[in-house]
């Protein structure tokens, strides 16, 4: 409550320079206290129930702020649904998957996770990267990398449709699939929380992922000065907001592969990658037609050729239900190459 009393108080002033170490301790801490009640959600409600609660939960809160900074934003944010969906997306098949890997394996030495329950997400999430980012550059109804009208809302609908049925099979159908295959620390789960404290712990898990992305966004004048004055590419900006966002499911990712707990960390980052293209891509189609906004949706060449590596790594790191430290060195190697590019493209 305290970070959302900070964010409350200087939403809307100028940020000072000196205010910027009180800003930072606030968005931590919001991210520690979000994945603590985010476990306390999950321990009532189960898996994979919890994972897709805190992935959802921010990805609301984040894809409320993209339309509100086109509205704001007019032509300005052209590129801005694209950018954050394609950050997001390297950011956690990349970033968070390859350092939960390989901090999980050093521990573990192999960790396991249901080939059943990855392979569903990852199809899914190749299927909406290309629809989303790849493909509008190469239609020909509208010149450039984008949607016609009815390209857009077909583009939004079938998003929508294809994470509804993923969230369908996941927390229904083939619930199974998308449980840890190796459960530790069982007396963790012997006590569930009672009702009442699922519920105030999800009131405080909206609260403080709503205080960690507005506090990220109050950050954003600052780290573009930084990025200018690095002679840094703009684009940086958009990503370093990105990984602040993504610090909750992040943190909560890593925790679990230090617990062997590898499928729910999949669980969450996947989840969060699909969550963001299923809810963004619809609501920023209907906010562009009504208001008549420009929407750049396809990707440039070096950024493609950077997503279809991440998926063929990715369908490679999956294949066999285990992994070890060298698949997580690849990720993040993956990952460094994303952000180097970023920054000298």
């Amino acid at each position: 409550m305290t970070a959302c009393a900070v964010l409350a108080e200087l939403w809307g002033h100028p940020l000072d320079w000196n205010l910027v170490p009180l800003i930072a301790v606030s968005l931590i801490a919001a991210v520690l206290v979000a994945v603590h009640h985010a476990e306390i959600v999950a321990l009532r409600v189960g898996e994979p129930f919890g994972t897709l609660i805190l992935a959802l939960a921010i990805t609301v809160i984040e894809v409320t702020l993209i339309v509100s900074l086109m509205i704001s934003g007019g032509a300005v944010t052209t590129a801005l649904a694209r950018d954050t969906v394609f950050a997001t997306v390297m950011i956690t098949c990349n970033g968070a998957v390859g350092l939960c890997l390989l901090l999980g394996a050093l521990r573990h030495r192999v960790l396991a996770f249901q080939v059943d329950g990855v392979n569903p997400a990852l199809s899914v999430l190749a299927t909406l990267t290309t629809l989303t980012l790849v493909l509008p550059t190469y239609t020909t109804t509208t010149s450039g990398p984008t949607f016609s009208n009815l390209q857009l809302v077909f583009a939004g609908v079938v998003s929508l449709l294809l994470y509804s049925a993923f969230v369908f099979i996941q927390t229904v159908r083939h619930h199974d699939d998308f449980l840890p295959v190796v459960v530790e620390f069982e007396a963790e789960y012997a006590d569930r929380p009672s009702i009442f404290m699922a519920v105030m712990s999800f009131v405080f898990l909206f609260f403080s992922l709503l205080a960690v992305v507005g506090l990220a966004k109050m950050l954003a004048p600052t780290i573009e000065d930084a990025v200018k004055a690095a002679s840094a590419p703009h684009a940086v900006v958009g990503i370093i907001i990105a990984l602040l966002v993504l610090l909750p499911e992040t943190w909560a990712a890593v925790r679990a592969a230090l617990r062997n707990r590898m499928q729910t960390s999949f669980n969450l980052v996947l989840g969060s990658a699909l969550a963001t293209i299923g809810l963004t891509i619809p609501a920023v189609a209907v906010t562009s037609i009504f208001l008549q906004l420009p929407l750049e949706l396809g990707l440039p060449p070096k950024e493609t050729t950077l997503l279809a590596i991440t998926l063929l790594i990715s369908a490679i790191t999956l294949t066999r239900g285990q992994s070890t430290v060298l698949q997580g060195a690849v990720h993040l190697i993956l990952f460094a190459v994303f952000l180097f590019l970023a920054i000298v493209p």
